[in-house]
């Protein structure tokens, strides 16, 4: 489970944190966790990011499409229906000069740990997602609807079925506010939203940590770059431009609160320590390419230090969004521990 705790380690004697971030709304984001049941013994693969991601999509096409088109574009409700609203969302314009063809979906799927490939009869699965901006959050009894239907049509090979046992709302310091009534299956009254961390936008900080616990691939024409070709500037460079489309098309935030251009120069001067990263090599299915593609990856840990104050926010604000490539599997997810403070 990838902790959305913002761990500060601090050094003996070390000051709170500084003044609070400039005036911004509480993000429309929240992370949600689900927990089943399986009737059989589950195999799962080691990253199963990809399948909780095909399993949801199949069933909210089949809860949310109206006409049984076969492809969502030349639909005439294509632009209203929640199906490609949440997992193929159509482009828009946005506030930049660039405009894109495609545009992230606003949700991340969270897998459980690496490793969970098998899990017994009757044992509790749990796996998260991030959903983000008011529009997904109000679909949320659409999409809980969704994960009952795919645990009822069976996973994996077997098709072995399940069913919710849970839905927790998730909240900054990992702890769960069941929303899921286990009597009426309705969903209980809740607040999701995501306050900015008190104070982090002036601190200073000996070193940033960042604990990759899914793989991040970060890419260079198309090529996946091994920790040796990384670079925090590089790091600093998608991260932002995935807050910034995050920011301008699922949260509603005009314009964008940071200079981008000089976040990424900054970035550029900053010491840091990839001795602790790894290359995991790893595939997965594509029923749409009807091949195995790769989804390999950097993990461990990544240390940053020098002036990290003004990148702090966005660093923070990763853990929910993640970063590079495939971040919608929930690939590039990371736990930022703080040690400090700096000088």
């Amino acid at each position: 489970m990838l902790s959305q705790t913002l761990a500060v380690a601090r050094k003996p004697g070390a000051e709170a944190i500084g003044p609070a971030l400039p005036q911004l709304p509480a993000l429309r984001l929240a992370r949600y966790r689900f927990t089943a049941v399986f009737e059989r013994d589950l195999e799962l693969p080691a990253f199963a990011g990809s399948l909780l991601r095909s399993v949801f999509g199949l069933a909210l096409r089949r809860g949310a499409c109206m006409t049984g088109a076969p492809r969502c574009e030349p639909c005439p409700l294509y632009r209203t229906c929640a199906y490609p609203a949440i997992f193929a969302c159509p482009p828009r314009p946005t506030q930049f000069d660039q405009q894109f063809s495609q545009v992230p979906n606003p949700y991340v799927m969270e897998p459980p740990p690496l490793g969970t490939c098998r899990l017994p009869a009757g044992q509790a699965l749990a796996w998260h997602q991030v959903l983000i901006g008011t529009d997904t959050l109000r679909q949320l009894p659409l999409l809980a609807h969704a994960w009952e239907r795919a645990l009822r049509s069976g996973w994996g090979e077997q098709r072995v079925r399940g069913r919710l046992a849970q839905l927790e709302l998730v909240d900054d310091a990992g702890r769960g506010e069941p929303v899921l009534d286990a009597g009426t299956r309705r969903l209980r009254p809740h607040e999701p939203a995501l306050a900015w961390p008190v104070k982090i936008a002036s601190a200073s900080f000996d070193a940033a940590h960042l604990d990759f616990e899914t793989p991040m691939r970060l890419q260079h024409e198309g090529r996946p770059l091994r920790p040796a070709e990384l670079s925090p500037r590089k790091l600093v460079a998608d991260l932002l431009r995935r807050c910034n489309l995050m920011l301008d098309l699922h949260l509603g935030i005009r314009p964008v609160p940071f200079d981008a251009p000089a976040l990424v120069a900054h970035a550029a001067a900053l010491d840091d320590d990839r001795s602790a990263l790894r290359w995991r090599e790893d595939t997965r299915w594509s029923a749409r390419q009807r091949q195995e593609v790769p989804l390999g990856g950097v993990l461990g840990r990544w240390t940053l230090r020098g002036d990290l104050q003004p990148l702090l926010p966005w660093l923070w604000l990763g853990q929910w969004l993640h970063v590079g490539k495939n971040a919608t599997h929930g690939l590039g997810g990371y736990r930022l521990v703080l040690e400090g403070p700096g000088r």
